[in-house]
């Protein structure tokens, strides 16, 4: 099963949607608007192992920022396969929405690490910054891409729905731009 269908087959109703970068030692955070027009990344997390603590911090963040869905980045390899952490992350996800009483979706997360890794590279920031904004960073990019997916047209769109966006692409190599 590919991230897309996953996706698809969860319908999160109007408002905030929080998206998750799944990962055992950092997870990466982003909040979207009530309209779903602009996403944020927030501090990274770093999973506690105290269920106890985790479920307080989402129910707390779900409470405090009025998130109606949650979005979680699937794992799956350039093919749309499984990876092996796509157990562990759809595990995560039910544990969410069974502890937030709210809905969760997938994305494909293919190529957000990179992506991230990219926008990043110019910063100037010491290797340890970038290691802990980067899920954040890729937490915003799968959001971002769920968002263009699943948002409904708006006046002015010409009524057309937004076609889905396909897996990122990892992002050209400094030097391979065509100029």
């Amino acid at each position: 099963m590919n991230g897309n269908r996953r996706s698809t087959s969860v319908s999160i109703p109007s408002g905030r949607v929080a998206a998750v970068d799944y990962g055992r030692k950092r997870m990466g955070i982003a909040i979207c608007d009530a309209e779903r027009i602009i996403a944020s990344p927030w501090p990274m997390r770093q999973p506690t192992g105290d269920e106890k603590a985790e479920a307080a911090f989402f129910k707390r963040l779900v409470a405090e920022e009025s998130i109606v869905g949650f979005v979680v980045g699937l794992p799956v390899h350039a093919d749309g396969s499984d990876s092996k952490m796509s157990v562990e992350v759809e595990r995560f996800a039910v544990w969410l929405g069974e502890t937030t009483a709210r809905p969760v979706a997938f994305q494909d997360e293919r190529y957000t690490s990179v992506e991230a890794a990219g926008m990043l590279a110019g910063l100037g920031l010491s290797r340890g910054k970038k290691k802990a904004r980067a899920d954040s960073i890729a937490a915003h990019i799968i959001l971002t891409a769920w968002m263009e997916a699943h948002v409904s047209p708006r006046p002015g769109d010409g009524g057309a729905p937004r076609e889905p966006r396909e897996p990122h692409e990892p992002p050209p190599r400094p030097g391979a731009l065509n100029g």
